[in-house]
């Protein structure tokens, strides 16, 4: 996840540079398509495990439920407010929130959440219940 955040922050920041300084062709091509595979190969599939990992077992259906309810009305929200974001700040601004809010999604990552590489789910449990951040 963290490779994922800081990722797509610097191909964000670059995006915004691109079109502030009126780059076109196949470099922002190139970029956007990075873009793309960034997020495919880590926050993607990452995102799905790690909410089946961090609920307890006796409530994970329902802290599932509602992290995917979450995640989908924010994937709304993001699809919503582009156009609007891109209209008000332009595209190079719009770009640049977004690369500004994955380093924010960066240091929330890095600061809350626990590595769970190669632990049991109790122990999982036990590392998030305790407030044991590694």
């Amino acid at each position: 996840m963290l490779l994922g955040t800081i990722g797509l922050a610097a191909i964000y920041i670059v995006l915004g540079a691109g079109y502030y300084f009126r780059i076109e062709g196949m470099i922002m091509l190139i970029l956007v398509v990075l873009g793309i595979a960034c997020y495919a190969m880590t926050l993607a599939p990452v995102t799905w495990i790690v909410i089946s990992e961090i609920f307890p077992t006796r409530i994970r259906a329902k802290g599932m439920a509602v992290s995917t309810f979450a995640l989908w009305s924010a994937s709304f929200v993001l699809t919503y407010t582009f156009p609007l974001l891109n209209r008000s700040l332009g595209a190079y601004g719009t770009f640049w929130l977004y690369g500004f809010i994955c380093i924010a999604g960066f240091l929330f990552i890095k600061i809350n959440l626990p590595e769970t590489k190669g632990k049991t789910l109790e122990e999982i449990e036990e590392i998030i219940t305790n407030n044991k951040v590694q």
